[in-house]
């Protein structure tokens, strides 16, 4: 395959702007995700017309209405086949998965866990409000339990899906977390998940003010995020709190919160290790009900990260020994077959 080394044109977020009404409700997380994927992106050196954004079906599916790069709105629980080709033939591409938590976890969980364990390089933007919004509110795969909706008229009694355990469960390479209401927050995620050679899912919590509102305000709301979010940086001791006044210990392998006020310092925390597989796992196991008492923080962050091989560079790798060693491929030939027949 041949570089390009051609300077990249600049463009900016207005350059990303379709002529597409947006279809979302007022009021709706989308926006903010919208705006923060349009606000990163001029800055990573990539042509416009490299750039594809996939979806499925669902709210978050109407995304590659939006921003004025090639894409498509596929299948519903689909898009991580449609992404998974088109990277395989066209692995130069920056390629952009967006869905919900309806889309990537109910219908199209399979897929979701093919494509985190072969590590494609794309980018899965994994969009929870924790119900079904384009279907007017049924409950969806991470409804808490317990949770009224009209397709669970009694409270769901379905345990709900913990969508970073399952990502790293399945092999995936970078797992990160981040939610609409941090705009700067969500840009360093998306940046990060960009640089990452493999695939990159990021969750991010996202407000469905019809369905499901404030389903996250106790992570957003000023008064109550200090003390119930931790957000981790590598190499630096979890701390959280209205004045960074609590930190995360670990006991064996329990993570208990201490009082860095009474007989505890930073010195005595758990040191956050990206490439921790087994801490990793234990972090996005930081998944009590906020309201019940000593329950841990919620982690904000990159959970994880690993370098693996990507499956379209072994697939190339494929065929380009294949190439050396039968040369190059005749489809006209191939099709005709080695041997013929005559019918009487």
């Amino acid at each position: 395959m041949e570089t390009n080394t051609a300077p990249v044109e600049k463009f900016s977020s207005k350059d990303l702007v379709t002529d597409q009404d947006v279809r979302w409700c007022p009021g709706c997380g989308d926006y903010s995700i919208l705006k923060q994927a349009q606000t990163v992106i001029p800055d990573l050196g990539i042509p416009k017309e490299n750039i594809v954004f996939i979806s499925g079906i669902g709210c978050s599916s109407r995304f590659p209405y939006y921003m004025e790069t090639y894409g498509m709105h596929s299948i519903h629980g689909r898009a991580a086949a449609f992404v998974s080709g088109l990277k395989a033939t066209r692995p130069e591409l920056s390629v952009w998965m967006i869905s919900g938590d309806g889309d990537s976890l109910s219908i199209g969980g399979n897929h979701t866990i093919h494509i985190l364990r072969r590590n494609f390089d794309v980018n899965i933007l994994l969009f929870n409000n924790e119900i079904y919004g384009l279907t007017k509110g049924q409950y969806s795969p991470t409804s808490e339990t317990g949770k009224v909706t009209k397709s669970t008229p009694m409270g769901s009694i379905d345990h709900p899906f913990n969508p970073l355990a399952l990502c790293l469960g399945a092999g995936g390479t970078f797992i990160a977390r981040s939610m609409d209401r941090d705009p700067k927050h969500l840009q360093n995620i998306l940046r990060r998940a960009h640089a990452h050679k493999g695939t990159s899912l990021v969750e991010i919590y996202q407000n469905c003010n019809v369905f499901n509102d404030l389903a996250f305000e106790v992570f957003t709301d000023k008064s109550t995020k200090k003390n119930e979010t931790l957000f981790m940086e590598h190499g630096q001791p979890l701390i959280f709190g209205e004045n960074s006044d609590k930190g995360i210990k670990l006991d064996g392998f329990t993570p208990i919160i201490v009082d860095l006020t009474n007989g505890h310092s930073a010195n005595d925390c758990w040191i956050h290790d990206e490439k921790d597989r087994v801490k990793s796992g234990i972090l996005t196991r930081f998944f009590d009900n906020p309201k019940t008492p000593g329950h841990l923080p919620r982690p904000f962050g990159v959970f994880f990260v690993e370098d693996r091989p990507c499956y379209e560079d072994g697939l190339q790798k494929q065929v380009d020994d294949m190439t050396a060693k039968r040369g190059a491929g005749d489809l006209d030939a191939l099709l005709r077959g080695k041997e013929t027949w005559t019918v009487n």
